[in-house]
């Protein structure tokens, strides 16, 4: 019996998706596994028991799409790629801002909400290959996971064609959220303070809750409670999640956190 394609988002136009990726993007790439690569969720190359004499066989095989991996690799290196092209650009744009202005700055512009909304502005979800099961659960609409191939895109640009290129393709993506921001931001952590000292309540108590996943690209899950609620964060730093888990709970509390 043939390969059953039903259990992807795979469509007969999927090189036209691929193609209308890469002119929103600039770039042609070169190496087209990248791009494969970057655009293939882990859940795509799940395993499952076989029907034939018990052997473990590939829910379906994406041979004929080039990937052959996840995009997990990808976002490790896209990571690091987007922390240093921002840095420069931070460094060189504000001369009069001390490091914990930049920082700030910083922290917001890798962040998982602008990674996300860049991804959904370039059309990036709907170009990702995601396992049938995971795409009934709604994954495709995660931010975790549009900002998390927005990191492996960076990584597959960078690896395409070098720093340049990605410089570039950031420095335009990120223009708009970069001449937005006149002030520094106030981290999510700092805000959430402030709101619970002043209404004269203890100090927000962190807990790890999980730590997860392979050594080289790990997700921890946070927990935070103040004023008798609890919010919860993931991400691949402790301090990241932290940094969500505010986020969430400042979002449950009523606080705006826009501009966070």
């Amino acid at each position: 019996m043939g390969t059953d394609f039903s259990r992807y988002k795979l469509t007969m136009d999927r090189n036209e998706t691929l193609v209308a990726l890469q002119k929103r993007l600039g770039h042609a790439f070169e190496h087209p596994s990248l791009l494969q690569e970057a655009l293939t969720h882990r859940s795509a190359l799940a395993r499952r028991p076989g029907k034939r004499h018990g052997k473990t066989e590939p829910h379906e095989t994406l041979a004929c799409h080039g990937a052959k991996t996840s995009n997990e690799r990808l976002e490790f290196i896209g990571d690091r790629v987007l922390g240093l092209v921002i840095a420069q650009w931070l460094f060189e744009r504000f001369p009069r801002e001390q490091e914990g202005a930049l920082g700030a700055r910083h922290a917001h512009l890798v962040s998982r909400p602008v990674l996300a909304d860049i991804a959904q502005m370039i059309g990036l979800a709907e170009a990702l290959l995601i396992a049938r099961h995971e795409e009934v659960a709604g994954i495709r609409e995660l931010a975790s996971v549009r900002a998390d191939a927005m990191e492996a895109l960076l990584g597959a640009v960078y690896l395409d064609a070098g720093l340049e290129k990605a410089r570039k393709l950031i420095h335009r993506f990120w223009k708009d959220e970069i001449d937005r921001e006149k002030m520094p931001h106030k981290e999510p952590k700092t805000l959430l303070q402030e709101y619970v000292l002043a209404k004269g309540n203890d100090l927000p108590q962190y807990e790890l809750l999980s730590a997860k996943g392979p050594s080289h690209s790990p997700v921890f899950c946070v927990e935070v409670t103040a004023l008798g609620r609890a919010g919860t964060g993931e991400a691949k730093s402790k301090r990241q999640a932290e940094t969500a888990a505010a986020v969430d709970l400042l979002q449950k509390l009523g606080q705006e956190t826009k501009s966070v």
